[in-house]
């Protein structure tokens, strides 16, 4: 299966990284701040065949830190980003394993570059099962860090400074290094699963909403599919293409519907008054005699 070049988010694959909620936070300070996910899941195990006839899977990995990383020949950033993770498969091996995913098309000699380059880790052609389970793979490259359990911390969309990966590697490993680590809750920037926990979305006005009108827009982007082809939900679209006008279209129909509801036009209901009866107090009475029924004369 071949892999489109003409990717949904074509501004992704820039050098600049898009996915702050889920990157490094910027310097404060003077101090270097890396974020992991707080409770990370597990990653999703494939089993693939390096090129060198290799099999490969998450779960023979456990107690290295592991670097996925979804890459193509064609991709600028891809290729530029290669001799950082060479050194670092070098500098870190038997602690660190990288694994490179390939997306290329079928006709490209993927074995051919590697040898050029010199790429160190395993590579191996990836399936289309695959880039669904990590949610798709909208931009190149994109890669996720496993820690030494198997558990994604974390997702790096576009080219990264080297130096980020190795201090999220060292951290990982337990060594020394010069920066806070932080924790965030996964929203969809890691997995587009747990879309349903976002209270803000790329690209949607949430500000003219009652917190009660919030809730109702954000069920239901959570609940409505989008029309892009892209099969995820609007809420899941937004996160995975700020860019797509048709799941920007529908959120913004959406908000507009739960505005224009009116808001309790008749009122509430006025509260029924039941009869009560008068409950006597004190002693309850002497029960009366009675007498016989005189006989007819």
């Amino acid at each position: 299966m071949t892999y489109p070049r003409q990717l949904p988010v074509a501004l992704l694959l820039s050098l600049v990284p898009v996915l702050a909620g889920a990157q490094a936070a910027a310097p404060q300070d003077n101090q270097s701040v890396i974020r992991f996910v707080r409770n990370p899941d597990a990653a999703p195990d494939f089993k693939l065949t390096a090129l060198d006839g290799k099999p490969l899977t998450i779960a023979a990995l456990q107690g290295r830190v592991v670097f996925l990383n979804f890459w193509a020949t064609w991709c600028g950033p891809c290729r530029a980003e290669i001799p950082d993770l060479i050194a670092l498969q070098d500098r870190y091996k038997g602690r660190l394993q990288i694994i490179g995913l390939n997306v290329d098309d079928e006709q490209v000699d993927i074995q051919k570059y590697v040898e050029e380059t010199g790429i160190n880790y395993p590579v191996a052609m990836t399936s289309n099962d695959v880039r669904i389970q990590f949610g798709g793979i909208p931009a190149l490259p994109t890669s996720f860090v496993l820690d030494t359990a198997g558990r994604v911390v974390q997702k790096h969309v576009g080219l990264w400074n080297p130096a980020v990966y190795e201090t999220e590697i060292r951290a990982l490993l337990g060594m020394p290094i010069m920066a806070k680590v932080e924790t965030f809750e996964d929203k969809g920037e890691v997995f587009l699963a747990h879309a349903d926990r976002a209270t803000e979305l790329p690209g949607v006005d949430l500000s003219k909403l009652t917190p009660e009108q919030k809730k109702i827009v954000l069920h239901r982007f959570n609940a409505d599919a989008c029309t892009c082809g892209c099969k995820y939900t609007l809420a899941q679209c937004r996160i995975w293409d700020s860019a797509c006008a048709v799941s920007k279209a529908a959120t913004e129909k959406i908000i507009a519907e739960v505005l224009a509801e009116p808001k309790n036009p008749i009122g509430p209901a006025a509260p029924t008054r039941l009869a009560t009866v008068p409950v006597p107090t004190g002693p309850a009475p002497k029960p009366q005699p009675t007498l016989p029924e005189k006989p007819n004369e």
